[in-house]
C-alpha cells in the first residue's frame, strides 16, 4: 500500500513537472524564439544594406570631404564657430586703449600752418639781413640750403638762415612781413651767433634791405 502512493506521487510530481516545463516552453520559450527571430531577421537586413553601402564607400568618402572642405572655404565663420566661441570678449578698457593708438598714429604731411591767432613759444629781438644765392654771398652749393632745399628751383621767398634756431623751425617777423611765416632751412656763417638772413631772388633786392633790427617770433 505504502509503494503504491509512493509510485502515484512520484507520477504525480513528473506530471507537473512536464506540464511546468510545457508552460514555460509555450509561454517564456516562446517568446524568447520570437525575440531572436526578429532580431536576427533585423541583423540580416542590416548586413545586406551595409554590403549595399559598401560598393559606394569611395564614393561618399570623396563626398563628405568635398562638403567639408567647400565648408571651410564658402562658410569660414560657421565652420569656425567652435573656434570663435572660445575666444575671450574685449573689455571696454581694451577698446579704448586701441582707439586711442589708432588715433595716435599720425603721418608727415609736411609743416602745418600757423594760425594766425597761435602765440609764439619764444620771441628773439636780433639783427637782420638779406641774401642772394649769387655765389660771391655763398658756398659752392649757391643754390642748395644746408637741409638740401633747392631754393631756385623752389623760387619763393619764405627761406631764413639762421644759427640760433634748429632747421625746419618756423618764424614770423610781424614787424617787417606781418602774419607771413619763414622756415629756418641755413645757416650763416659761424660768426653770426643770433642773426637771420632772409633768401631773396634779386640781389638788388637784398642790398636794399640793409641791416635791420625786428622781433621774431618762434612757432
Amino acid at each position: 500500500m505504502t509503494n503504491k502512493r509512493k509510485t502515484l506521487g512520484l507520477n504525480t510530481i513528473q506530471k507537473k513537472t512536464k506540464s511546468a516545463f510545457a508552460y514555460i516552453w509555450d509561454n517564456d520559450f516562446g517568446f524568447v524564439r520570437t525575440v531572436t527571430f526578429f532580431t536576427s531577421k533585423i541583423s540580416l537586413t542590416l548586413i545586406q544594406k551595409m554590403v549595399h553601402v559598401r560598393k559606394y564607400s569611395l564614393d561618399l568618402s570623396v563626398i563628405a570631404f568635398v562638403a567639408t572642405v567647400g565648408t571651410y572655404v564658402l562658410f569660414p565663420a560657421m565652420a569656425n564657430a567652435d573656434m570663435l566661441t572660445d575666444q575671450k570678449p574685449i573689455d571696454h578698457k581694451t577698446v579704448a586703449l586701441m582707439i586711442d593708438a589708432m588715433e595716435n598714429e599720425t603721418k608727415s604731411f609736411g609743416n602745418l600752418p600757423v594760425s594766425e591767432d597761435a602765440r609764439p613759444r619764444k620771441t628773439f629781438t636780433v639783427p637782420m639781413t638779406a641774401y642772394t644765392s649769387d655765389p660771391a654771398q655763398t658756398d659752392d652749393t649757391p643754390c642748395i640750403t644746408a637741409s638740401g632745399m633747392d631754393v631756385c628751383e623752389r623760387n619763393q621767398e619764405d627761406v631764413v638762415a639762421a644759427n640760433f634756431l634748429p632747421l625746419g623751425t618756423r618764424v614770423r617777423i610781424p614787424e617787417l612781413y606781418g602774419d607771413r611765416i619763414f622756415t629756418v632751412q641755413d645757416r650763416m656763417n659761424a660768426r653770426y651767433t643770433k642773426r637771420m638772413d632772409f633768401w631773396m631772388k634779386d640781389i638788388k633786392q637784398a642790398k636794399k634791405f640793409g641791416l635791420k633790427y625786428a622781433t621774431v617770433e618762434v612757432f
